[in-house]
């Protein structure tokens, strides 16, 4: 008699297949680190309450 699988299980041959392909190394890649050249710019300008006071207005809209 045939019984319809649960949702999301799968035959032995299937979970096979995935532990062959989770066990398998690809070293065919570059292990090469790429370097960034830039900058990181950011704006400390408005003090703790002024930012607390921004926040409480946005908090009521």
């Amino acid at each position: 008699m045939w019984y319809p699988m649960a949702m999301g299980s799968f035959d032995d041959d299937e979970h096979e297949r995935r532990e062959r392909k989770n066990t398998e190394v690809d070293a065919s890649f570059d292990d090469d680190r790429t370097t960034y050249h830039g900058s990181v710019d950011y704006d400390a300008g408005e003090s703790t309450e002024e930012l607390l006071d921004q926040f409480e207005e946005i908090k009521s809209s």
